[in-house]
């Protein structure tokens, strides 16, 4: 009840007036019966807007740490995710990640639209990275279609660390649904999941126009801070041999 008040009288009517959301291919989206939307991830106002453009509810899996910050804010927090349909797994791999795509299979069991990031984690720079194969993993084995969707501007309107977003209009592209059950019963073979997984971001990348790197997304933010240590780094390095040489003088 929460999901649908959030969406037709708090968040939509501002949010449509404000961004003028455009979408293509919404009938591509089945009227019932599972199915993965599977998305490209460039801001957290993608788990806005797709939820907000489609007719039917999308469940998300969303990182625990949404839900589980202390005190009235993550109250609120908690409230929030937990009123746009977002379901809360833990993103620390292992034992967890399994725990993720048995979740994700329930909930397409149960008949719901299941909305997955194949890349893991939002977009550091606004390309297209390697995506995971739990998505794979989720189709083959509660036999559903995979529907690519690709998310228009929203990087531009709220990157990485950006807490108010620029208004600007946002689009959504909505591919044909992929059918992968040629690979039923195959769910255990890594190869067959790499080859799913690439052909779903494949398509990614033909709806978004985005450019692809065949990496993940994680390491790339990792390699990114790393980078930014090392000029903090060398700064300070360089602050410090300059206040040598003031003293020595």
């Amino acid at each position: 009840m929460l999901y649908h008040f959030l969406k037709y009288f708090v968040l939509g009517p501002p949010l449509k007036l404000l961004f003028r959301p455009w979408v293509e291919g919404m009938e591509n989206v089945p009227t019932d019966g599972p199915a993965i939307l599977a998305s490209n991830h460039l801001s957290f106002s993608d788990s806005i807007f797709l939820p907000l453009m489609t007719p039917r509810r999308i469940t998300f899996l969303a990182k625990a740490e949404y839900f589980t910050e202390r005190g009235v804010k993550g109250r609120l927090k908690k409230g929030f995710f937990k009123g746009v349909g977002q379901v809360p797994i833990d993103r620390s791999g292992g034992r967890a990640s399994e725990d993720a795509i048995r979740k994700g299979i329930e909930i397409l069991r149960d008949g719901e639209l299941l909305g997955i990031y194949p890349e893991g984690t939002r977009s550091p720079d606004g390309r297209l990275y390697r995506g995971k194969t739990g998505i794979a993993r989720m189709a083959l084995e509660a036999g559903v279609p995979v529907i690519p969707v690709a998310m228009i501007n929203t990087f531009d309107i709220q990157p990485p660390g950006q807490v108010m977003p620029k208004i600007m209009r946002v689009g959504i592209k909505i591919g044909e649904p992929l059918d992968f059950s040629r690979y039923e019963g195959m769910s255990g073979d890594r190869f067959v999941l790499r080859s799913i997984t690439d052909e779903i971001m494949y398509e990614l990348m033909q709806l978004s126009g985005q450019e692809y790197v065949d990496t993940y997304a994680t390491k790339a933010k990792a390699d990114l801070a790393a980078a930014k240590q090392g000029q903090q780094d060398a700064r300070e390095a360089d602050r410090v041999l300059v206040g040598s040489g003031s003293k020595a003088s």
